[in-house]
Parts: structure tokens; C-alpha cells; sequence
């Protein structure tokens, strides 16, 4: 495909205080959640001043993705658009319409399939395309990108000097419980994530037991280090009696306390690509309080963010697109028609490739 344009879609956050109300509305529009509940919420932000360090994480990313491309000789422009603060979507294709773009390629930040974290950014786009009147734009959406090595790799690395500094300070292999986590999504949302047919456990829940498990499987080969560990879940939202995948961190915590086998806890973020809000707020003062209630060391490892082989994994997906080669990455049936539907009916969205 001869793309002219990256669009990296995005969460959006708050750049300061008095956009931390506004923005939490954006994102629970149509959910009639009370004003004193957003304001429990803006608490987290507003320990961090206000300020989400989503926005400045995805400024970064721009440039050495752009540094990484203009290595291979693929000089594309790369734009920016949020779905819930600015820049917004509007805002990014007004842009790249002024500039004359016709072809764009969008990458999410959201490594896994999910209605929340693919189809919807999807929808959100060709819902700011259709309000704006552009008729002579083609915006396609790569598939998400969890199967990359390059995503992975970081997670190795670091995890592998946690260990080994643990194993320093006389901690016991057996007695360090390694916790891969990701954003926690309705069980309905979760079975129905990926291509047909839906089978339990979904594709969200598979794509990062493969992750998770490969990750362990490096480490192994690595060290020959093997300490116990799961998928644990975060961040859940919506009505404490609507079923969402669990365990929760802090419950997976509280567990290991009362089994009495666990003097250490690494939590390996798999389910982010930066450190943004969820994992400054839910996993390095949440989980980390729960841990020390129960007398854990705890040690959070970073994020991809902009780690060397993560850009490397995302230009590979840029060019393959480019290459027409992205058929032969992406798993079957990956944003497909039916693939991580609605929960509320099927809208329009721009294609997934």
C-alpha cells in the first residue's frame, strides 16, 4: 500500500489541573457517572499535578519511530490523535488534510485485540472522518502487535535483572512470584476479542498468556531461572456486579500473603507499552502499598516505551504495511469484519489491515 501518513492513535490525558475533570468526562461520556465519583478518580492525576505523562510518552515515541524510519530511508510523516483529550482525532485528520494526505497507515497504543483497545479506536476515527466531510482520505489501521519480538524483549531483559538481584539479596527463586499484568476488560468484551469463533478464554486473554509465556520461556533460556508466576489483571471500571477478568493485582497480592510461600513480587506491565497513569497510580502506589502489607519486596520493571527494539518492532510494521507483507505477520483473521465486535451493534469503522 502506498500510505503517505502515520497516525499514532492514542488514550489522550490531562496536561494540568484544569484538565483533569473534563478529560475523565470524555472518557465516561454516556456512562452517567456522578461528578463526585470523577472527582475520586482526578485524586490520582492530580497527585502527579494534573498532568497524565501519556502525552509526553507518545511525543517521544513519534521521534524515534520517525528516527528509526528515516534509518530505513521511509521519510512518512507521523501524526498524532487521542480519543479522549487533545490532540484529538479531529484535530490530527484536519491536519493531515490540509496536508494533502490520502493514504494513512494508524498505529495504536494498544499491543493487544480488544474491543476497547482496536475496534473502537477504529470506530472513534471514522467517526471524526464522517463529522469533518473528508471523502478523499483512505485511513487503515494496523494490527495489533503483541506477536512482535520487540515488544517483547525489553520485558526479558529487565525481568532477568530483577531476578538476579533478588537472588542477590538471598530471596529464594521459588519464593519470587512473578505478576504479568494488563488493563482488566468485561469477561463478555474479553471472550468476544478476536476473530470468529469466540472461544473461551478470547483473544485478549490469549495473546498475553502467549506473551507472559514466552517472556518466562526467554528468561529460562537465559538464566535457567524459573520462578512461579501469572496473568493478574487492573484498572477495572463500570459496576462493581458486572463480571471483568480477574484476579485483581492487589487480590493476587493479598493471596500469595496468606499461602505464606512469597517473600518477593516482580510485576512485568505486559498489557502497556509506556508508563503512563495506570501503571504510576495502579501498580506503583496501589499494588505497591498492598505488597507492603504483606511484607513483600516489590519491584515494578519499566514499560517498552521508547526501548531500541520496540521502535524496531514497530518500523518492521510500518514497512510491512508499506510492502503489502503485513498478510503474512498478522495472525488469521485479525481485524476482520467480525473481529472484537461492538457490545452496543456493529458502527463504522475504518478497516484494520
Amino acid at each position: 500500500m502506498n500510505y503517505d501518513a502515520i497516525l499514532l492513535a492514542s488514550f489522550g490525558g490531562p496536561e494540568g489541573p484544569d484538565d483533569v475533570i473534563p478529560f475523565l468526562e470524555n472518557v465516561t461520556a454516556g456512562r452517567n457517572i456522578p461528578r463526585e465519583r470523577l472527582e475520586v478518580v482526578g485524586q490520582h492525576y492530580f497527585r502527579f499535578g494534573g498532568i497524565s505523562p501519556i502525552n509526553q510518552q507518545n511525543i517521544a515515541l513519534i521521534d524515534e519511530l520517525r528516527h528509526e524510519l528515516r534509518n530505513r530511508e521511509v521519510s512518512l510523516p507521523i501524526y498524532w490523535g487521542n480519543r479522549n483529550w487533545k490532540p484529538y482525532f479531529s484535530d490530527a485528520l484536519t491536519d493531515m488534510q490540509a496536508d494533502e494526505r490520502k493514504n494513512v497507515l494508524v498505529i495504536s497504543t494498544s499491543a493487544y485485540s480488544s474491543y476497547s483497545g482496536c475496534r473502537q479506536y477504529r470506530e472513534n476515527i471514522a467517526a471524526a472522518q464522517a463529522d469533518l466531510g473528508i471523502t478523499d482520505m483512505s485511513i487503515s489501521m494496523a494490527h495489533p502487535y503483541s506477536n512482535r519480538l520487540g515488544f517483547r524483549t525489553r520485558s526479558v531483559e529487565v525481568l532477568l535483572d530483577s531476578l538476579q538481584y533478588l537472588l542477590s539479596e538471598k530471596h529464594m527463586i521459588d519464593a519470587i512470584q512473578v505478576l504479568f499484568t494488563t488493563h482488566s476488560i468485561p469477561t463478555d468484551s474479553a471472550l468476544t476479542s478476536g476473530p470468529e469463533p469466540h472461544e473461551a478464554p478470547g483473544e485478549y486473554v490469549r495473546q498475553h498468556v502467549e506473551v507472559m509465556n514466552d517472556v518466562m520461556k526467554m528468561v529460562g533460556i537465559s538464566s535457567v531461572l524459573h520462578p512461579p508466576f501469572q496473568l493478574v489483571f487492573q484498572s477495572r471500571s463500570g459496576r462493581p456486579s458486572d463480571p471483568w477478568l480477574e484476579p485483581d493485582i492487589n487480590d493476587a497480592i493479598r493471596q500469595l500473603a496468606v499461602e505464606g510461600k512469597t517473600t518477593a513480587v516482580v510485576v512485568v506491565p505486559i498489557g502497556f507499552i509506556s508508563d503512563h497513569m495506570e501503571v504510576l497510580w495502579d501498580l506503583d502506589t496501589e499494588a505497591m502499598a498492598t505488597a507492603e502489607e504483606a511484607n513483600f519486596v516489590y519491584i515494578r520493571v519499566p514499560t517498552p516505551g521508547i526501548d531500541e527494539d520496540f521502535m524496531v518492532a514497530l518500523a518492521d510494521l510500518v514497512e510491512d504495511a508499506l510492502h503489502d507483507g503485513i498478510t503474512r505477520t498478522k495472525p488469521a483473521g485479525l481485524c476482520s469484519g467480525t473481529c472484537c465486535p461492538n457490545p452496543r451493534g456493529p458502527i463504522p469503522a475504518i478497516p484494520g489491515v
